[in-house]
């Protein structure tokens, strides 16, 4: 069975066998040679019968030689390992032709019985001509399915296959003797470009049988868990808008923030830094204070709640759509290899310097984060001393912002640094098989690029302010510049502002100058340089050779693999769970980026890089463990933003424990703590003020003895009661978050009843569709008898031996309600 010649011209120069595979190959030449063709098959074509296989097929290595292409010893080398590269491919039945030249293209064309031969040992599973149609439910379910497959209708992608989603086609293990039964395939390249690798349909589902069939298992699994977590950020996105539309509905009656902006309380705080900053009033942070409202509220520890059963549905789903997919694309029957490993003394050497690296990385990230924490230290003590009080009003808001920017900057170039050094120090731990690099390659990515990512918002959302100090108490950096201090309203509006910016930053950055921009640019550079050398490389090349295919798709970026794609999405996953309690927006914001990065991703695969090798993978792997792991992690880092940077508890206890009415009337006053200003350090109290030179009594944020009692200065009694509510309610949402989760997982069984129902279903229908093609083939001496108790089926009695049957011999007997064997 010849394989047909696409249209395209993707063929042999016999223009009848087809091109399945092009290697390439650089070689330095010597001098100019003119462009031929060597053809080497093991079925010589028709116009040349006489010649033999070996004659057709000079050594590679000579003919080279001859070529003048090896430049030096390396080259030889090179060569004699691609001619025995080369006869391997021969040997297993491959065809082969050659170009010559600087850049040389090696066609592969495999035969049908190469192919067909293959798909036997591999089991590989085709569909048959058999479709049947899934049963309706009825009742309620049916009725909630049936109106489910009609909303969703709009949404589902122009492909043939999905024109009936309740249409399934039978699958069967290719067998050469079963050709009549199969079905033929479709040609998915032009149903790509329309229904994936396009932005007008960006509001539908992907394609992922096609996706599958024509880039393999590998990206069909991950584009497909994408288009899951971005369908499953819909809801997670809406509860987080309906919070923050809560907060602001509600935040003109939020008693804290209107007493924070009531002039007529006049709250005079200590300065910010000493000597040139002055005291000033809580009601000039009036704004801050609402604005963190937004965030902070009531609704927050409810969506931080609702978000960690979210990741524990997000992942229970994904388990049952994978088994689906297992399912369908049959691969329940992928085993991992299991190779011999080196000894602990090989690798040895290669653990010590992982270690060791991975620790320098980790004191780099941490300078970068202690460099910005300088830099805010010192922009604020040196943008204080500016005499224009209009501009120190403003010190606050310009020290965040810059140091934000930098902060994305400095995790931007970190990102692509750790990318190398992680590809390198896997490579010192000589890894047998290419999963195991790949998987030891993940993990050392994602600990270094997560750590990079994550550092800045850590320090801002549980470290900022904790060590400042107290007025005429402070920590010094240096001897000279006081640690910073969260705002009165608390350190989570910077947390937010850190947050969205970092994972904006990346998301804006990396899309449209790492994937879009930086890919444009090497390819004007291999123009630029084509052109420039265009004057040897005409020489070398015949005028009128056309261009083919291959001269074009070789012109396209390589393919680097999945784990950038992944990491993306798994450091986007991170920045939308673990601090979603300060940040509500953020699924919002990912859904968005989602939206068009799966488009983005598309055409980046069908347009803009070399096609993939297809790669058989049952599950993601690895990706799934650290997504799990984030998952629990986020249960913690949210329960302490609520308790330790929110002002969620300090609120409860206030109204709960010392307010007199019941209410958050006074609760500002509550959280501010007294000093005298005459116990100021000398050199530290402000050289000039606009306040009364004999203002005796300053606020600032704490829970202290005021100066007049016996112990002042010391931590206050409030404040204890405060860390014990905040220590339980850790523990209490800790608890809570893990308890539902765990319910969630034991309510959502990993295999879906209907799969389970449809794989019994295909197994009965594939025994009907063998037992009725063999019935066919039976001789007229085999007559069908039927099965006693069971009119509907029938039993096929081969001829037997004429005589009696031998010790040990049996009868095989099928029938089509089940097989005896």
């Amino acid at each position: 069975m010849q394989t047909p010649c696409p249209r395209e011209g993707l063929c042999f120069a016999d223009g009848r066998r087809r091109v399945d595979y092009v290697l390439v190959y650089h070689c330095k030449k010597r001098h100019s040679q003119s462009h031929h063709s060597i053809v080497s098959n093991g079925n010589l074509p028709s116009h040349s019968p006489t010649l033999s296989r070996r004659s057709t097929q000079p050594e590679l290595a000579e003919v080279e030689l001859e070529a003048g292409l090896p430049s030096g010893p390396g080259e030889v080398e090179k060569a004699l390992i691609r001619e025995e590269f080369e006869r391997g491919l021969q040997e297993e039945g491959l065809e082969i032709e050659r170009d010559k030249g600087t850049v040389r293209f090696t066609r592969l064309h495999v035969p049908w019985s190469v192919l067909s031969r293959e798909a036997e040992l591999l089991k590989i599973k085709v569909p048959t001509k058999r479709t049947y149609e899934l049963k309706e439910k009825t009742g309620l379910a049916g009725a909630i399915s049936s109106f489910w497959e009609k909303l969703n209708q709009p949404f589902q992608p122009g492909v043939p296959e999905l024109v009936n989603p309740r249409t399934r086609v039978l699958s069967l293990p290719f067998n050469r003797e079963k050709l009549h039964l199969l079905e033929g395939y479709l040609c998915v390249s032009q149903l790509l470009h329309e229904e994936w690798a396009n932005y007008g349909v960006c509001f539908k589902y992907q394609p992922a049988d096609l996706i599958r069939k024509y880039f393999g298992e590998q990206i069909g699994l991950y584009f497909t868990w994408l288009g899951v977590y971005t369908q499953l950020l819909i809801p997670a996105s809406a509860m987080g808008i309906a919070v923050f539309i809560y907060g602001w509905l509600t935040v003109d009656t939020n008693v804290p923030s209107q007493e924070m902006c009531d002039k007529r309380l006049n709250f005079t705080m200590c300065p910010l830094c000493d000597s040139v900053c002055d005291y000033w009033q809580l009601s000039s942070m009036c704004s801050t204070a609402r604005a963190s409202y937004l965030f902070d509220n009531h609704a927050t520890v409810a969506f931080a709640i609702f978000m960690s059963l979210w990741a524990a549905v997000f992942l229970e789903h994904w388990k049952r759509r994978q088994r689906c997919l297992q399912h369908r694309w049959d691969l329940t029957g992928i085993d991992e290899e299991e190779v011999k490993s080196l000894t602990w003394k090989d690798r040895l050497p290669g653990y010590c310097i992982n270690v060791s690296s991975i620790l320098l990385m980790v004191g780099v990230t941490f300078s970068a984060v202690f460099g910005v924490i300088l830099y805010r230290i010192i922009v604020f003590a040196v943008m204080s001393m500016n005499p224009d009080h209009e501009a120190k009003a403003n010190v606050r808001v310009t020290v965040t912002t810059t140091a934000v920017i930098i902060n994305l900057l400095v995790v931007l170039v970190l990102d692509e640094i750790y990318g190398a050094v992680a590809v390198w120090i896997t490579e010192l731990e000589i890894p047998r098989t290419e999963a195991a690099f790949e998987e030891h390659l993940i993990l050392k990515a994602f600990l270094l690029k997560s750590m990079n990512a994550f550092a800045p918002v850590f320090y801002v959302a549980f470290f900022k302010g904790r060590f400042a100090g107290r007025p005429g108490d402070y920590v010094y950096v240096f001897q000279d510049f006081r640690m910073e201090e969260c705002a009165p309203a608390g350190c989570l509006i910077e947390v937010c502002i850190q947050l969205g910016m970092i994972m904006l930053g990346k998301q804006l950055i990396q899309n449209n100058v790492f994937e879009i921009a930086i890919p444009k640019l090497k390819k004007m550079y291999r123009t630029y340089k084509e052109e420039k050398e265009g004057g040897e490389k005409k020489k070398d090349k015949d005028p009128n050779r056309p261009r083919h295919r291959w001269d074009l798709d070789y012109e396209l970026e390589p393919y680097e693999g999945l784990s950038p794609e992944y990491m993306e999405m798994i450091i986007q996953y991170g920045f939308v769970t673990l601090f979603v309690a300060s940040f509500p927006l953020a699924p919002l914001f990912a859904l968005l980026n989602n939206v068009i990065e799966i488009r983005l991703d598309a055409a980046k695969f069908v347009t803009e890089i070399r096609r993939p090798d297809a790669v058989r993978e049952k599950e993601i792997g690895i990706w799934h463990n650290i997504l799990s792991g984030i998952s629990k992690f986020a249960v913690i880092t949210n329960a302490f933003v609520i308790s330790f940077t929110s002002e969620f508890i300090p609120r409860m206890v206030y109204q709960y424990l010392y307010s007199e009415t019941g209410t958050m009337h006074g609760f500002t006053d509550h959280t501010l703590a007294y000093f005298n200003t005459s116990n100021f350090k000398p050199g530290t109290a402000p050289n000039s003020t606009r306040f009364d030179r004999e203002l005796r009594i300053c606020r600032y944020k704490d829970y202290r003895d005021p100066p007049w009692s016996p112990e002042s200065y010391q931590l206050s009694k409030q404040y204890w009661s405060v860390l014990a509510a905040r220590l339980a309610f850790v523990i209490f949402f800790q608890n809570l978050a893990m308890f539902l989760s765990m319910l969630v997982a034991w309510l959502i069984p990993n295999v879906p009843r209907s799969l389970k129902e449809r794989m019994k279903h295909d197994k009965a229908l594939l025994m009907d569709l063998l037992l009725s093609e063999e019935a066919e083939k039976q001789p007229l001496n085999q007559s069908p008898l039927s099965v006693p108790g069971n009119p509907g089926s029938h039993l096929f009695i081969p001829d037997l031996p004429e005589g009696p049957l031998r010790p040990g011999s049996s009868v095989t007997v099928c029938s089509s309600v089940e097989v005896v064997c």
